[in-house]
């Protein structure tokens, strides 16, 4: 009973875990997207610091300093690994509280019963 089928497409789908991870293919499509983003950002301060150059040498310098870090903070970035699962137990079973209801009371043990004929 683990999988839905999808209303509209008539595909089978499968259904999400709470705390599970996601997939390792939607965890590359993840860093890839978070690369391209980061490259993106590096292209326009390079090109901000061609066309600034001869109107503000300062923001230029600041857009080529920003140009020149970008890349290696991308590949950190996008190279952080798979993150941890979310909210997934503890395996450690820490403080245990005492049981609400203590134990009985103590029954004295039972004497074997006396026979009919005594042993003289």
């Amino acid at each position: 009973m683990g999988l839905l089928k999808g209303r509209a497409t008539g595909r089978v789908k499968a259904v999400r875990i709470t705390g599970a991870r996601s997939s390792l293919t939607e965890d590359v499509r993840g860093r890839q997207r978070r690369y391209m983003v980061s490259m993106a950002v590096r292209t326009l301060c390079v090109i901000l610091a061609i066309v600034l150059w001869s109107e503000s040498r300062v923001i230029a310098v600041i857009a080529l300093v920003g140009g020149t870090l970008i890349p290696y903070l991308a590949v950190v970035y996008a190279n952080a690994g798979r993150e941890n699962a979310p909210g997934l137990p503890d395996t450690f079973v820490g403080h245990q509280p005492p049981p609400m209801v203590g134990p009985g009371p103590v029954v004295p043990p039972q004497s074997p019963a006396p026979t009919a004929n005594p042993q003289p």
